[in-house]
Formats: structure tokens, sequence, C-alpha cells
């Protein structure tokens, strides 16, 4: 990927840190991206949604997608222009989702966090799990540290503590439904990354 002449300098800065992490799977550089640009997404997102919640949420969603379809990405825009794309789109979609679901939502809160905690409770058989799991340490900290303080929080406790779903949510003093829809969540956008970068290397 040749860099436009045409793009800013922020926007070349930042199409050669894309260009870093598809082609060499530089992890530092994936972390970089997310550093630059996490803080102005969750604000939109927080606008669109007027819920911290779950703008926290949708802005882990939107770099996973982002991540996942990096190779997807030319530089004939700049990456900023596609990222928030993808972010506002994402949210759209959620609200309207959210709007369709809301009474049955309200109606099934607690079968459904029962539903969510059934469908991750099968660890050793879950793949991005164990691919999170077999990574190192060092190789995950630079974009676990990019996460908001909930999520870092999670992960550092479940990975690089190893503490299982029970303790977790006795340390956080959290019901056993939302740890594991949390990092559900937050261990998308983990395998989305790491699973880029190594491919790339």
């Amino acid at each position: 990927m040749e860099v436009n002449p045409k793009l800013t300098e922020k926007a070349q800065r930042d199409h050669k840190l894309v260009r870093e992490a598809v082609e060499n799977g530089n992890q530092k550089a994936f972390a970089q991206l997310m550093d630059y640009y996490k803080d102005t997404i969750y604000f939109m997102l927080l606008k669109m949604t007027g819920n911290s919640v779950d703008a926290e949420d949708l802005t882990i969603e939107a770099f996973g997608k982002a991540f996942k379809n990096i190779d997807q990405y030319t530089p004939d825009y700049a990456f900023s222009t596609w990222l928030f794309k993808i972010a506002s789109n994402n949210c759209i979609d959620y609200i309207r989702r959210k709007k369709k679901n809301v009474l049955a939502r309200e109606q099934n809160e607690e079968i459904d966090e029962q539903d969510t905690s059934r469908e991750i409770t099968a660890e050793q058989s879950d793949p991005e799990e164990k691919f999170i799991k077999d990574q190192k340490a060092e190789l995950m900290r630079e974009v676990v540290e990019k996460l908001k303080p909930r999520y870092r929080k999670l992960i550092e406790l479940r990975y690089f503590n190893e503490l299982s779903y029970e303790e977790i949510c006795k340390e956080l003093e959290l019901p056993l439904g939302t740890v594991k829809a949390q990092l559900f969540r937050s261990r998308q956008l983990l395998y989305n990354i790491l699973k880029s970068a190594r491919e790339k290397m």
C-alpha cells in the first residue's frame, strides 16, 4: 500500500501504522491506532446513544470490526474516516435493534443474562478463549492497557492472573452473568487484534 500524498500528515501517519500492522503484524501499531482514536470514538458513540455503558461496548466492537477487516482498508481516504464510518454504522444498527427489542429485553432481562452465561460456559471448547490464553502476556498488554478500566480489570484478572469466573465475581462483586457477558465483549476485540497480528507475522 503506497501512501496517498493527498492525505493529511495525520492521515499519512495512520496509514503507515496500518501498513505496519497489516504487512508486519506489528502489535504496537494496532495499539497506537487504538490509542489515537478510542476516546474520540467513545464520545461520538456516547452522543449517539446517550449511554456510557453502550458507548464503551460499541467502542470495543468498532475497533474489533475494524481490525478484523483491516485488509479491506485502502489509502484512498483517511483511516480515521474509515474507522468512524464503521463505528457510526455499527452504532446505528445497534440503536435500531435496541428500539425493536426494548420491551422484550426489559421483560426477559434475567433470562437473557442466564442465556448469555450458558453460551460462554464451555471455556475449553471456545476457540477465542483458547486462542487468547495461548498468547504470551506481553503480546496482549499493549492493547489491554488501552481498554476502559472495567474491561482492562476483567482481562487482567482472567488472562494475566488466571482467575476463574467465580473468583472474578468475588473480586469485583459482580453477578456471574455480568462478568461473562463483559468478558465476552472485551475478548472479541483482543481475539481479532491478536489473530490479525499473528497471521501477518
